[in-house]
C-alpha cells in the first residue's frame, strides 16, 4: 500500500519530460463566454508550414548559387537562381491559402497567427534579401549588405505594424506595400533577368534601388487594394472563369517576366493613387 501513492507522482515526472507541453489557447465561443482551447488547428498550420519551408528552401538555394558563382559555374548559379526564386512565388501561393483556409474552416487563431507572421518574415523578409545579396547586393560590399538589411528590417516593421492593426484597419487596404508584394518585386528581377544569364553584377545599382524601395514601401502609409473583398465562396458569371483561365495562360506563357511586370505595377500602384490623391486635393477649392 506504500507504493500506490507514488503513482501519480510518477506520471506527473514522465509528463515533465516532456520536450514540448500541450498548448493552451484562450478564447471566446459563439455567446462571448471565454473557452480554453487545447492543441492546435491542423489544416491551416500545414499550409504555413509549407510557407515556411519554401522560404528556407530559397535561402538554401542562394546559397549554393553563391558557392557555384564563387567555382566559376555561372550555369549553376543562375539554376539554383531560378528556384531559390521560385521558392519564393510558391511561398505566396501557400500564404494566401493559410489564411483563407483558416477563415473557410472557421480554425482562425492565435497561434496561427502569430506563426504566419514569423513564417512570412523568413520567406518575404530574410529570403529575398539573402537572394537580392548573392546575385547582385553582394559585389557592392557594404552598401550591398546594408540595402539588404534595410529591406530585412522593412518586412519586420511591416509585420509587426500589420498584427498591432488587425481588427482595427481597413480590410480593404494594406498601409505600406504587403511583404509578399515586396518579395515579388525582388524575386522578379532576379528570376527574370538571371533566367536569360544576365548576371547580377552588371545590375547592381539598379538592384539596390529596388530592393531599397521595396524596403521603404513596406514601411510607408501608402495605401494599397488587399483584394481581400473578393468573395470566393459566392457565384460569379461564366465568363469569369475564362478570364481566370486567360489570366493563367497568359502568366504561363513566359512566367518570370509576367510575374515581375505584375508585381512592379502592383508596387507602383500605390503612390501613383496617392500622388493623384494629392493633386485632386490641391484643385479642389
Amino acid at each position: 500500500m506504500s507504493e500506490r501513492p507514488e503513482e501519480p507522482n510518477q506520471a506527473s515526472d514522465a509528463e515533465s519530460l516532456l520536450p514540448i507541453d500541450e498548448h493552451v489557447e484562450e478564447g471566446h465561443d459563439a455567446e462571448g463566454r471565454k473557452v480554453r482551447h487545447r492543441g492546435i488547428y491542423l489544416l491551416p498550420n500545414l499550409f504555413t508550414t509549407a510557407n515556411l519551408f519554401a522560404g528556407f528552401y530559397s535561402i538554401i538555394n542562394s546559397m549554393s548559387a553563391q558557392s557555384a558563382l564563387a567555382a566559376g559555374d555561372a550555369a549553376s548559379a543562375s539554376k539554383y537562381f531560378g528556384f531559390a526564386a521560385i521558392a519564393i512565388f510558391v511561398a505566396m501561393v501557400l500564404d494566401g491559402l493559410d489564411g483563407r483556409v483558416a477563415r473557410m474552416t472557421n480554425t482562425q487563431s492565435a497561434f496561427g497567427a502569430e506563426y504566419d507572421s514569423l513564417s512570412d518574415m523568413v520567406a518575404f523578409g530574410v529570403a529575398p534579401a539573402l537572394l537580392a545579396f548573392a546575385w547582385a547586393l553582394g559585389d557592392m560590399g557594404k552598401v550591398g549588405w546594408m540595402v539588404a538589411f534595410i529591406y530585412v528590417a522593412g518586412a519586420a516593421l511591416r509585420l509587426a505594424r500589420f498584427n498591432t492593426q488587425v481588427g482595427t484597419a481597413d480590410k480593404r487596404y494594406f498601409i505600406g506595400l504587403a511583404s509578399p508584394a515586396a518579395a515579388g518585386v525582388v524575386a522578379g528581377i532576379v528570376w527574370a533577368f538571371s533566367d536569360y544569364g544576365i548576371q547580377g553584377s552588371k545590375m547592381s545599382f539598379l538592384v539596390a534601388l529596388m530592393v531599397a524601395a521595396a524596403g521603404m514601401l513596406m514601411v510607408s502609409n501608402i495605401k494599397y487594394n488587399s483584394f481581400k473583398e473578393l468573395d470566393l465562396k459566392g457565384r460569379v458569371p461564366f465568363v469569369a472563369i475564362l478570364v481566370v483561365v486567360l489570366v493563367f495562360a497568359v502568366v504561363f506563357s513566359d512566367p518570370p517576366r509576367i510575374l515581375l511586370l505584375a508585381f512592379l505595377v502592383y508596387a507602383a500602384s500605390g503612390p501613383v493613387q496617392y500622388l493623384l490623391h494629392l493633386r485632386r486635393d490641391k484643385t479642389l477649392p
